[in-house]
């Protein structure tokens, strides 16, 4: 940890900041936009101290989850997310979080994307699925430093889970993850882009390099986001990105801790989180603000 305060940013007087933003399937609770004070905090930490800081963070608004939240409803998906995005920003502003340098949508960067999966799939480093499905694998087997960040081995990996490298499907590995997901014909056709593989939409790990290298360069100073996401998003991100550019990727990882209620992560899976809107209606926006940073960000 001590090697990190001596670090320098990769610009002099500069600080590049890339953070996982929301995805905007449902209300935010609290934990999100914990994680957004954080970053927030930290940034006007680093523009006291004289630095120029450039922050960007994302909008997830196309996701399996986002499909699945409006699919047999009468709001188109895309309409969901706009809701939802719109809700976050009006609960941060509401905080005092400051907005972000650049706040990109993943459905505005589909040529970025397009362009890395190409990248990587020239390289040996991705695969086009022989099944007709339009998926597109990232081939772990050919990142020797896959599991860095993690500090774990694709041995390990495959061992806990139980399978062989040869696993039976679409996949040439287990541990291969999706670049790219081939539209399915329960799908709607706008949640679809044209590709040379086939149509269908980025995958999650691959929308956040492509924006992240996009607007910061394919090496930039921090990159934030919910300790949630160390494994397997954030791993993910590294190997892509070191494939794709064949250098680091990120000077310094900073991963925000989680809300806790009774001990669990606050979550939507488990139902124990409480919406901005509702904490709003019973405290002010300063209480609250200062509730969240009176813990370590970590």
């Amino acid at each position: 940890a001590s090697d990190v305060y001596k670090r320098q940013p990769l610009v002099p007087g500069h600080v590049s900041v890339y953070v996982c933003g929301p995805t905007v399937q449902s209300s935010p609770h609290v934990g999100h936009l914990r994680s957004a004070l954080v970053y927030d905090l930290w940034a006007r930490w680093l523009e006291y101290r004289g630095f120029q800081v450039t922050v960007v963070r994302n909008v997830t608004d196309i996701d399996d989850k986002i499909l699945e939240a409006s699919s047999g409803s009468a709001e188109q998906w895309w309409a969901l997310a706009e809701r939802v995005e719109a809700e976050f920003q009006d609960a941060a502003d509401a905080l005092g979080i400051s907005r972000p340098t650049k706040q990109p949508r993943a459905t505005g960067d589909i040529p970025s994307m397009l362009e890395l999966i190409s990248t990587l799939m020239s390289s040996g480093h991705a695969y086009s699925a022989k099944d007709g499905s339009g998926d597109v694998y990232f081939d772990v087997s050919q990142w020797s430093d896959y599991g860095e960040l993690t500090h774990q081995k694709v041995e390990d990996l495959r061992s806990s889970s139980g399978h062989g490298l040869m696993e039976a499907g679409a996949k040439r590995n287990p541990e291969d993850f999706a670049l790219w997901k081939g539209h399915k014909a329960s799908e709607p056709d706008t949640a679809s882009w044209s590709a040379p593989w086939g149509a269908g939409r980025p995958g999650w790990h691959l929308e956040c390099t492509a924006m992240a290298t996009k607007y910061l360069g394919s090496s930039f100073d921090i990159h934030g986001g919910g300790s949630d996401l160390t494994f397997p998003h954030h791993e993910n991100e590294v190997a892509q990105s070191c494939c794709a550019f064949d250098k680091p990727y990120v000077n310094v990882w900073m991963h925000a801790g989680m809300v806790q209620v009774d001990d669990e992560k606050m979550s939507k899976s488990l139902g124990n989180f409480f919406t901005l809107r509702d904490v709003l209606q019973e405290h002010d926006a300063e209480t609250l603000r200062f509730f969240l940073m009176s813990a370590h960000y970590r």
